[in-house]
């Protein structure tokens, strides 16, 4: 017997599975944290020609947008349920729909880069919906429906489903709800649900999935392996927090997996918020800028969090050796141009300079486009909060051999050739369990060299620190080239 006048998505699936186990919330929100990663790339690999000017699938979720990957955001309609008190329909009911073009609204219009396929609807706080996460899927190849629901006892549980049936309740009771707080919304929304007939998936899907899910959960064997190989000289020297043995359970990477978890969905949500009044035009210019200070500041962390949540995740499988279907050749000038202005800035908040030195030609690299950004972003971020003001920042690219070398090195105090340098001091930091740093001086929070090594690990670069009289460190990154396909005797 349902709770509640309309039933809760666990409630359902709990009716039409033959069980649905209670466990611990560390281990049920580790199977909704890899059935997620695994519907991101079962996404990506099923749909066909991802781009913004085509929308190939729809995404309903709670409690804030869980799909962070560009080619996903701009392809998928996204509506995100939130019980939270703030109610952004009170600020747009007629606007806030807009943002789904789809759903036929005159005032569609919106600017590509602030949200264009995000929707926000509220639920009612006693609704007990509001205290479940869930992900509803529509695709032309499939429908699928997760939840990860909180039990008074305090255990939770996970379940999932690709039948269609079950789906298709899943929907009715989303539905229901919709058309009790906006009618004219829940017909556009509907229409745009049956788009995606309801038909079973193909069996290839489902063994994608499993492989994909087989991917994420790691056996510990393999993890063993992986992270008890060869570790150089250079790096143990530069390695004051090493990595723990993965044969023991590890609570700093669940305690850090909970943090970063908790920072990320209120801040995703804020974002989502702050996107969405953006998108009003009756606003002061005053108060678009400081929306959009709050947008970037959202954005910044998030990305922060994302990287310490790889981190954690990556510590969780000790999957040493990224999966190959993750690298691919890729442009680093794109990264570059994106990623400078940004260097920039955070080096700018800081009273710092920064020049960086790039080849007249840089070549393509073997890495994850994804990844690569958020990681120099990350590790540009924390080598800037380490340097006191006025130094000066100098970032050279070269290539090396089969690799390209990128080099981070300070310049500190007087540039007087006749006066002697000071020799640099390093900065403080104290260890964090076994993933994090503390500067004291600073009050920053970030991974330690460890860490940060298994993430260039991750996207098939390497990471070496080293200390230098009067420069303080010097981070190395090499990346992988692609292997040249031009004959013999022809020259680039």
């Amino acid at each position: 017997m349902y709770k509640w006048i309309l039933p809760s998505l666990s409630e359902i699936l709990a009716e039409n599975q033959s069980s649905v186990a209670e466990c611990s919330p560390a281990k049920a929100e580790r199977q909704w944290r890899v059935s997620l990663a695994a519907t991101e790339h079962l996404l990506l690999n099923t749909l066909a020609n991802l781009s913004p000017a085509t929308t190939q699938g729809l995404v309903l979720a709670a409690p804030a947008p869980l799909f962070s990957q560009p080619k996903l955001t701009q392809s998928l309609q996204t509506v995100t349920f939130t019980a939270k008190p703030f109610n952004p329909l009170a600020l747009m009911p007629f606007q806030m729909p807009g943002a789904m073009p789809e759903l036929g609204y005159a005032n569609a219009s919106v600017n590509e880069e602030i949200a264009p396929h995000e929707s926000v609807l509220p639920l009612l706080a006693a609704d007990p919906l509001g205290t479940e996460q869930f992900c509803l899927v529509f695709t032309d190849k499939f429908r699928l429906v997760l939840v990860l629901a909180n039990h008074k006892n305090g255990k939770k549980t996970f379940s999932f489903s690709f039948e269609p049936e079950v789906v298709q309740q899943a929907w009715r009771s989303l539905g229901s709800r919709v058309m009790l707080a906006n009618p004219e919304f829940f017909a556009r929304l509907d229409a745009l649900v049956e788009q995606y007939s309801p038909v079973a998936p193909d069996y290839r899907i489902m063994i994608e999935f499993s492989q994909l899910l087989l991917q994420e959960l790691t056996e510990p064997e393999e993890t063993r392996d992986s992270l008890l190989g060869t570790g150089d000289k250079e790096d143990k020297e530069n390695n004051p927090c090493p990595m723990p043995n993965p044969q023991c359970p590890n609570p700093d990477v669940e305690l850090l997996q909970a943090f970063a978890h908790e920072v990320r969905t209120p801040l995703t949500t804020i974002r989502t918020m702050t996107r969405l009044l953006l998108k009003r035009q009756d606003l002061d210019a005053g108060v678009i800028n400081r929306l959009k200070i709050i947008d970037h500041e959202c954005t910044e962390q998030i990305d922060r969090m994302e990287l310490l949540f790889k981190a954690a995740e990556l510590e969780t499988t000790a999957s040493a050796k990224p999966s190959k279907t993750q690298l691919t050749p890729m442009s680093l000038d794109q990264v570059l141009q994106q990623s400078i202005p940004r260097w920039e800035q955070a080096a700018h908040r800081r009273n710092l300079t920064l020049n960086v030195i790039l080849p007249q030609q840089l070549p393509t690299v073997v890495s994850n486009p994804t990844m690569l950004d958020q990681v120099l972003t990350g590790l540009m971020e924390n080598f800037t909060r380490s340097l006191p003001a006025g130094s000066h920042i100098q970032v050279q690219v070269i290539p090396a051999g089969d690799q390209l070398k990128l080099q981070l090195s300070p310049q500190f105090g007087c540039k007087d050739s006749n006066k002697a340098a000071t020799p640099a001091t390093p900065p403080i930091r104290k260890a964090l369990g076994q993933l994090l740093m503390f500067q004291p001086e600073t009050g920053t929070i970030s991974l330690n060299i460890a860490a940060t090594k298994h993430l260039f690990q991750a996207i098939g670069g390497k990471l070496i620190v080293r200390q230098r009289p009067h420069y303080g460190e010097v981070l190395t990154i090499f990346l992988p080239l692609e292997v040249s396909k031009q004959k013999p005797g022809v020259k680039s």
